[in-house]
């Protein structure tokens, strides 16, 4: 469902020069699975992720969506995906169910077919309890739920997830955790960004991890600690980034 073949992005810098944000990466992700994108600050991991959303277009490179070219069929890649981040923002003035629905229209739903998505997501993610709040009143969790609930509204094949417990409690922080393992055993398609080594544990069925725009290791974590020979993800971690 994502396909990233020798993916590159440069951007060109006033003091540096022609800086290489991503330089040749490649892996995939099927769809039932979430592969977690590891790497320090500047690694490349956010802006992997916005060429994948079609929001910055690719200096070199292909990567394929649900099927559909990011640089060539860019309105059929935003169909088909729902992209969640840690600074998502909200309409202040609207509440959890308008503001979801708002966006359920931008994606051609409407009448009944909207109506049953709302209430399956709002069920799935334990929203009905605050669904006539205002954006304005929402706690920083509720905001991160109707973030959630809006990437999913149009059902999506294929989730980006950019540290989306970024700034959560610990309730709300699992309760997402827990919703992402749901949407896996959908079938989901999922590509999961975190700074977070526990998370990477409990979630990932594979992991890339990113340094200085390349791919220093990819495969599952079992396969990494044996490759590497470490038993810990941290040391792993530190092993290939430092």
């Amino acid at each position: 469902m994502i396909q990233v073949n020798n993916l590159r992005k440069s951007f060109r810098d006033l003091r540096r020069g022609l800086v290489h944000a991503i330089d040749g990466i490649s892996f995939e992700v099927r769809p039932g699975e979430i592969v977690g994108l590891l790497g320090p600050n500047g690694a490349g991991k956010t802006t992997t992720m916005r060429i994948l959303c079609t929001v910055l277009r690719p200096s070199g490179g292909t990567a394929r969506v649900a099927g559909y070219d990011v640089a060539v069929q860019p309105d059929l890649v935003r169909q088909h995906i729902g992209f969640l981040s840690a600074n998502t923002t909200l309409y202040d003035r609207m509440s959890a169910w308008e503001l979801v629905a708002y966006f359920g229209r931008l994606y051609g739903l409407g009448g009944e077919r909207l109506q049953q998505r709302l209430e399956t997501v709002f069920a799935l993610l334990q929203m009905n309890d605050f669904r006539d709040l205002l954006g304005a009143k929402m706690s920083t969790g509720m905001r991160q739920k109707v973030s959630l609930a809006r990437a999913l509204i149009h059902d999506p094949p294929v989730l980006i997830f950019d540290e989306p417990t970024a700034g959560l409690d610990v309730l709300v922080g699992r309760a997402v955790l827990d919703t992402i393992q749901e949407l896996r055993a959908l079938g989901k398609c999922i590509l999961f960004s975190t700074h977070i080594l526990r998370e990477v544990e409990r979630l990932c069925d594979r992991v890339a991890i990113l340094s200085r725009g390349q791919i220093q290791a990819y495969g599952t974590l079992a396969e990494l600690r044996q490759r590497y020979r470490q038993d810990d993800l941290e040391g792993l971690f530190f092993t290939l980034v430092s």
